[in-house]
């Protein structure tokens, strides 16, 4: 390098050399900007109202100092959204504020930037009005003298674009981008008064895939309102832009192109090495050239510096396995040719079985380390939401029960999970089979129920994010060379408000697999951490029982592990359902009694009855505890009623595997089918059991319903309340 260097070739040489060299430069600094120029870090920007010339020595000022104080000891709420006031409505020196927070944003970092964005307004940009506003890149704060609540105000509006605006099919791109857009400012309009929010994705015209997009109001405005305040944005600012983020005091809207900067949001934002630097760097140069043009010498020296960079770049580079570190969430985003190496181009030898989300593999890195790989299937019902969803939650769930995320993958329509790697799979693998499940002795069972059972506590309790998993199964819990538990797969997962453990949320959106979801959840759309409690019920019967939840007694089969087991209970027989390997072991069968006994609480109808996992926790862990009486379980017969009774209407009903579902019929002369029966709980799973038999064995195709349009569902519709929409 440094004799090329400090060679003498011909003047007109250097130029041509320099000359086509120095074009993917510029075109490489520019894409650079566009990156920034669609992050959020964009300047503060305000607008100051009212100036008063004494201001300082009113009672005005001191009641805004007052409130401008108060925001960082303000309890956080799980909306991001604050409405405040100091003064009586009579006294004109009243001071009313309004801060709102990005969607993504965390309620500890929601509260600093509002008290931060706050403290500039007040004393920097508008140290003397009585009516101001400023918006970052994060947050929104405003106060008046006047009312403001329930007030639309579209002005001062800021945006951040990339530059770049669609050429190719550009009608189609500008029709498809609104279409999207128009169709998420009606949800979030429909929003309530704590949220006004709404997220989603839709098709893009080629060359791009698909558009990603947010739409937020302040929760205080009408359904009108809103509306029409991102109405406004949407008219003034898209124009065919691949990117844009547009704000206003009451909405704003974010639309991407790129599912890399829609990352962004979730605080994944790519971090390479150096990145600043570089970018000043090819600034540097261009000033360069600009300034000495013909200076040979100087152009010289820049290629030879640039030579250097780029060799320290790639050794960089190859040192992360062709990843880049990401900032917040210690992950790699690894590029698709290392995966493809690491799993030998997804050979079939390497394949280790199907998912939810899709196949699985084996891989192994350049680093020697072994890994386990998730590739998003398109027919999986999973889709880009799913995806996005786990990698923003598992990336920040650090704990011994749960799975670790390496890493992911973007690259064209590929999605990619990585994770660590277990070589001896799930637990299902073990339970549900007569010869390895010999290998679970009770010391192991019991290891893995209560890892189980502190992997739930922390999502419910103990994460600074508290999440719902939805579908926890057998399957999702993977062992290690220990045989302890990790939870797996968080592409269901929903957050909920960490103030109200306890809450009930509903959802058109009913995704989990039969058997294991609650019957509040499987009905009604209900939702609440005591929905995983009934799972992790289940689950431990499973564990005790070596039996699959949709299992029947030979001469019983209208019942199912559920119902037997809780008939067993009853009878004072419950032992005849034990696995026969943890019969044979002497002493164990009070252990193994409190574990049914925790089961049966878990997996009790009335949700409000169930326990807390904390509580779950204490039960397995003492050794000596006073255990409530249970009650009767979800998905079983009424008390005193017969089983032969009812036998005879459903007996005829297969059961069937476990199968992750998030169903959308894709049949083009399908009409749909509406099922209102009036019937038990017990009978709703075995009409769930023939629908997924109707599916395999009329092959009619599983989407999601994220991303299938202008298709025919299947409306289930049980006590008038429709399971799909």
């Amino acid at each position: 390098m440094t004799g090329s260097c400090s060679s003498s070739p011909p003047q007109h040489f250097f130029f041509f050399f320099f000359f086509f060299l120095f074009v993917p430069f510029l075109s490489l600094a520019q894409q650079t900007v566009d990156i920034n120029s669609s992050n959020w870090d964009i300047p503060p920007k305000s607008l100051c109202l009212s100036q008063q010339g004494n201001f300082l020595h009113s009672e005005f000022f001191h009641n805004l100092k007052r409130l401008v104080s108060s925001i960082q000891s303000l309890r956080s709420n799980t909306y991001n959204f604050y409405n405040l006031s100091i003064g009586t409505n009579s006294d004109k020196d009243k001071v009313q504020a309004m801060g709102l927070c990005n969607r993504v944003l965390s309620r500890v970092d929601c509260l600093n930037c509002i008290s931060h964005a706050a403290q500039i307004l007040t004393t920097s940009h508008c140290p003397r009005s009585r009516e101001a506003h400023i918006r970052t890149s994060k947050c929104m704060f405003r106060y008046s003298d006047k009312p403001i609540f329930g007030k639309l105000k579209t002005f001062p509006t800021m945006e951040a674009v990339n530059p770049n605006n669609a050429t190719a099919n550009r009608t189609d791109f500008i029709r498809m981008q609104s279409k999207l857009l128009n169709h998420l400012i009606l949800q979030a309009a429909r929003g309530d008064s704590k949220r006004k929010y709404a997220q989603g994705d839709g098709p893009a015209p080629p060359p791009y895939t698909r558009f990603y997009a947010t739409t937020q109001c302040t929760p205080d405005l009408s359904h009108k309102d809103c509306n029409r305040c991102l109405l406004y944005g949407l008219q003034n600012a898209t124009e065919g832009r691949i990117g844009i983020r547009w704000f206003c005091p009451s909405c704003n809207f974010q639309i991407e192109s790129d599912l890399r900067f829609f990352l962004l949001d979730f605080e994944y934002e790519p971090d390479g090495p150096d990145r600043s630097t570089i970018t000043e760097y090819y600034a540097s140069v261009t000033l360069i050239i600009a300034t000495v043009g013909s200076v040979v010498g100087l152009v010289i020296i820049i290629i030879c510096i640039y030579f250097l960079l780029t060799r320290d770049r790639r050794k960089e580079k190859q040192s992360l396995e062709g990843g880049v570190l990401i900032k917040d969430a210690q992950l790699f985003q690894m590029d698709i040719d290392t995966i493809r190496l690491a799993t030998n181009d997804f050979s079939p030898n390497n394949h280790l079985g199907e998912g939810g989300f899709g196949a699985v593999y084996k891989g192994v890195l350049v680093s020697g380390e072994a890994v386990a790989v998730k590739r998003l299937s398109m027919k999986s019902g999973q889709g880009d939401n799913e995806f996005i969803n786990e990698v923003s939650l598992v990336a920040k769930l650090q704990h011994r029960n749960l799975v670790t995320l390496l890493g992911f993958c973007l690259d064209g329509e590929e999605r990619l999970l990585i994770y660590e790697f277990f070589k001896n799979t799930s637990l299902e693998h073990y339970i549900f089979d007569s010869n390895r499940r010999i290998i679970l002795e009770w010391e192991t069972r019991k290891r893995i129920i209560l890892g189980v059972a502190r992997g739930l506590l922390y999502l419910h309790e103990d994460s600074r994010i508290k999440i719902i998993h939805r579908d926890l199964k057998a399957s999702n819990v993977l062992l290690d060379d220990e045989m302890y538990p990790k939870i797996a797969d968080f592409g269901t997962a929903k957050l909920f408000d960490t103030d109200q453990t306890n809450q009930i949320k509903f959802t058109s959106k009913v995704s989990g697999t039969y058997g294991y979801m609650a019957p509040e959840y499987a009905m009604n759309g209900q939702f609440s951490v005591k929905t995983d409690v009934f799972s992790f019920g289940v689950l431990v019967l499973e564990i005790i029982t070596g039996k699959k939840h949709n299992w029947s007694p030979e001469e019983e089969t209208s019942l199912f592990l559920l119902s037997y087991v809780w008939k067993c209970w009853r009878e004072g027989k419950v032992l005849n359902i034990v696995d026969p390997t943890l019969i044979e072991t002497k002493g164990l069968s009070d252990e193994i009694m409190k574990c049914i006994h925790i089961g049966l609480l878990c997996v009790q109808e009335n949700a409000e009855s169930r326990p807390t996992m904390a509580y779950v926790v204490v039960m397995l862990s003492a050794s000596s505890f006073a255990l409530p009486r249970p009650s009767q379980p979800g998905f079983c017969p009424l008390d005193g009623e017969s089983s032969s009774s009812r036998g005879n209407h459903t007996s005829s009903i297969p059961s069937f595997n476990s199968v992750s579902i998030t169903h959308v019929v894709n049949e083009e002369n399908f009409n749909g089918l509406v099922l209102v029966p009036a019937v038990p709980a017990d009978v709703v799973q075995r009409v769930y059991q023939l629908v997924e038999k109707l599916h395999a064995e009329l092959g009619w195709s599983v989407a999601s319903e994220a991303s299938v349009a202008n298709q025919k569902q299947v409306s289930l519709d049980f006590r008038s309340r429709p399971l799909w929409h």
